[in-house]
């Protein structure tokens, strides 16, 4: 096992295309960290540098208190599972699980005892004679995770290995993973462009943008309290509710706010950096909307324009007049007697009003 310090890491193509940006990021050994942002984010190319199957245009990589810069691939301690299982169709799962320790030159007892016990942690014992034909895609996945762990790396990268997946079968996949984390204790990298595995696996998530690091933190720290409308926007889904409003005033840490259409709310923020009069963004997440009672002549009014019930929870559309984009409130209520078209009162709690300047950039939330 090892940990993982990326110092001032930058990539460019042609010199003038840069897709990895000054990125300085402290893996823990044993932490198990996602780097999660939409396509073309640059993040499955930051963990190639890392694997060494990618050259670095400046900065430097340590695995444990090596530089790796100039380390070949091989030797880097490291074994990543990729999208592709790759795996040779006319081995077994045995053989094809052994096949890099045999080439490796490796004794026939150790391969042999390397993948009884990673396919015992697996519980792929009796699969190790089939071909990769008579296997779902999930038990392929399997094999090919296997042959990562016979390495016994320091480190395991992964990059978006569920994707071929259907949604069941990741949903018990991503089970997997976190108990084999447990189990085994390796630092693990993983890619993937889902907020849910993200937000299920990650011990902490590293969110990209165009090649820039957003925010790194704890999952629910990035859902709670996110640096930027980036971050709010991507993870969450339904995603959080944008608001344009502007500041009116601000005390012991109250901002009083008046939305475009001139509904007042407010927002717990550090009113030491807010100015009054000027133009800030409200965010608010679909949970966070609370029903008014009928009779709540301060509750703000809305039309429901659509309704989708899914099961346990029951998610609301709503136009406020003057404000242009539609709102999103989700209830747990599963029978809430509310109909298209009726005209409710709606309340944003200050406490869960999130404020971002002009630039994006959130304000420092009032610890309650």
């Amino acid at each position: 096992m090892a940990s993982v310090t990326l110092k001032n890491i930058s990539k460019n193509y042609n010199s003038d295309v840069q897709v990895i940006q000054s990125v300085d990021l402290a893996i823990a050994d044993g932490e198990f960290v996602v780097f999660v942002g939409p396509s073309g984010c640059g993040k499955s190319t930051l963990l190639r540098m890392i694997a060494g199957l990618e050259d670095i245009s400046g900065g430097d990589i340590y695995i444990g208190d090596d530089l790796a810069n100039d380390v070949h691939a091989s030797e880097r301690g490291i074994a990543m599972v990729f999208q592709s299982y790759a795996l040779y169709p006319h081995m077994s799962v045995e053989k094809n699980m052994g096949f890099a320790l045999k080439m490796s030159g490796m004794a026939k007892a150790e391969v042999t005892h390397r993948v009884q016990m990673a396919a015992e942690i697996l519980q792929m014992n009796h699969l190790l004679e089939r071909k990769p034909k008579e296997l779902s895609g999930g038990q392929r996945q399997r094999v090919a995770i296997g042959r990562a762990i016979v390495r016994e790396p320091k480190v395991f990268l992964f990059d978006e290995p569920l994707s071929n997946l259907d949604a069941s079968l990741r949903q018990n996949m991503r089970i997997e993973l976190s108990k084999l984390h447990k189990k085994l204790g390796t630092t693990m990298i993983y890619v993937t462009h889902d907020q849910v595995e993200a937000m299920t696996l990650a011990d902490r998530i590293v969110l990209f943008n165009a090649g820039v690091v957003q925010q790194v933190g704890s999952p629910l720290a990035l859902y709670d309290n996110p640096a930027n409308l980036f971050v709010a926007g991507f993870l969450g889904a339904p995603k959080m509710n944008f608001l344009d409003a502007s500041l009116t005033s601000a005390s012991d840490g109250v901002a009083n706010i008046t939305l475009s259409n001139g509904e007042s709310t407010l927002a717990m923020v550090d009113a030491t950096r807010t100015s009054p009069g000027e133009a800030v963004t409200l965010g608010i997440r679909p949970e966070y909307l609370q029903l008014a009672a009928p009779d709540d002549a301060a509750a703000i009014p809305a039309s429901i324009s659509l309704i989708e019930h899914l099961g346990d929870q029951v998610l609301v559309y709503l136009d406020i007049a003057g404000i242009k984009d539609t709102l999103c409130m989700k209830l747990s209520e599963r029978n809430a007697k509310l109909s298209c078209g009726d005209t409710i009162g709606i309340h944003f709690p200050p406490e869960h009003c999130l404020l971002f300047d002009q630039a994006g950039n959130a304000y420092p939330r009032k610890v309650i």
